[in-house]
């Protein structure tokens, strides 16, 4: 009896410990429930092209629990040799939101490729970011505001 009150207790622990990880995990990446990023568009498209394609999921790959989709075989490779070069800024969050201090979930045609990196924004009938960023006319001020806040609020929910 004792040893299934241990199992019990060890069980308990390993799925707190596994729903603490999934949660950590969707509180620095703007994932879906299926932890795809970017809403199913291709990180290599953005900082290669300077466009927005909607990958393929027959092209698709894993970096820290988090799926990216690729448009082509030639697109995955690139992104499996070096994935960080290619993950968005501020997990994929709105960078204006994150510059005044908020989570957003950005539309993922409308940002900024600049100094090797891009930058995702909220667009709605009520707000577009992207000009909002842009009007500002000085990126690395606002980079910098941004990256400051993401320090705080890449570990907070959005």
């Amino acid at each position: 009896m004792k040893t299934f009150k241990n199992i019990k207790i060890i069980l308990v622990v390993m799925i707190m410990t596994t729903m603490t990880t999934i949660a950590q995990d969707k509180k620095g990446n703007n994932i879906d429930n299926s932890n795809i990023a970017l809403q199913g568009y291709s990180p290599v498209s953005y900082l290669d092209l300077g466009i927005a394609q909607r990958g393929n999921k027959e092209y698709k790959s894993e970096h820290e629990k988090v799926v990216y989709y690729f448009t082509s075989k030639e697109q995955k490779s690139k992104f499996d040799k070096n994935p960080k070069q290619y993950l968005p800024q501020y997990g994929g969050f709105c960078a204006f939101g994150v510059y005044a201090g908020a989570k957003f979930r950005p539309d993922p045609n409308k940002f900024v490729v600049k100094d090797g990196k891009y930058f995702l924004f909220l667009y709605n009938i009520e707000l577009d970011a992207q000009q909002l960023w842009l009007a500002e006319n000085n990126h690395k001020k606002l980079v910098a505001k941004a990256n400051s806040n993401w320090e705080k609020l890449r570990n907070t929910y959005n």
